[in-house]
């Protein structure tokens, strides 16, 4: 079975656990890192013959078109991640319109490809923001990866499927929904594979997750990370314990579980693995 293999491109001063310490202003203050270390992840994927889809912030590609021209050019799907790394419950549905929409045209327009996936930073599609979703299908989206069926404070919709799925919207738009991977462990779900839950977690873990969703519940898995999650000497932004503990933890080992991952299980694009389920093409 091959499973989802993803990058959210963003750089180490963009995320969301020092958005209180650094605004959006303020990173072109900062030395960038993102070009390094996702050619170190080329470097990785093409080692192992892995085609991946990449989620990128649109101010990345603004500032680095090389870049997405470089990814498109191996073979790799390129996809949004917005524009500005803003969280979707801090946007009106006007100014999440312009921010999907403005990212979208500097990414078409670098890999001379539609633009059809979409992630939302932070997996911030909750509850209160499914306005979102005919805002995405309205400007040409057909396959999100926001709706992460857990509880934690910046994200969550607990009880939204776990699986792949259509969702209609409110509008009776569909887009397909391809959720981050969670396993169900005494009435909860637990992330694995995926930034801090693939750093935090022993590996023989994440493969016994990843392996009972595809033996087991016979779906695929979708495996997602950020570039700077290689790069144990980042620069340290002064932050909260808790902050610099999410953000820190295991930068060290987290290539080599990569590199584990990529030998023990079959991945591609997103688009490539939706087109294969019979969900998918059930709701065409």
């Amino acid at each position: 079975m091959r499973n989802v293999l993803s990058v959210d491109v963003e750089d180490y001063f963009q995320v969301e656990a020092f958005a209180g310490q650094v605004t959006c202003g303020q990173w072109p203050s900062f030395a960038p890192r993102v070009e390094r270390n996702t050619g170190r992840i080329l470097d990785l994927f093409a080692r192992h013959g892995t085609k991946a889809t990449f989620f990128i912030l649109g101010w990345i590609a603004e500032r680095f078109p090389h870049l997405v021209q470089e990814i498109a050019a191996c073979g790799h799907e390129i996809a949004c991640h917005g524009f500005a790394h803003q969280l979707l419950p801090r946007l009106t549905p006007e100014q999440f319109r312009a921010d999907i929409r403005q990212a979208k045209d500097v990414l078409s327009g670098l890999s001379n490809h539609p633009i059809t996936g979409y992630r939302a930073p932070s997996f911030s599609i909750v509850q209160k923001t499914l306005w979102a979703f005919d805002i995405l299908a309205e400007e040409g989206f057909k396959i999100d990866s926001s709706v992460f069926p857990v509880h934690h404070d910046f994200y969550g919709i607990p009880e939204a499927p776990r699986s792949p799925y259509w969702r209609t919207t409110p509008a009776g738009n569909a887009i397909f929904e391809f959720p981050p991977s969670t396993v169900r462990i005494l009435n909860s779900n637990i992330g694995i594979a995926g930034g801090g839950y693939l750093r935090f977690a022993p590996y023989f873990l994440t493969r016994r997750g990843v392996r009972y969703i595809n033996q087991v519940e016979k779906q695929p898995a979708m495996v997602y990370f950020h570039p700077w999650e290689i790069d144990p000497d980042q620069p340290r932004i002064r932050a909260s314990l808790r902050s610099r503990l999410r953000h820190y933890t295991n930068l060290t080992s987290m290539e080599q579980k990569l590199a584990m991952l990529l030998r023990d299980f079959r991945f591609d694009t997103l688009s490539r693995v939706c087109a294969q389920l019979a969900v998918y093409q059930a709701g065409l």
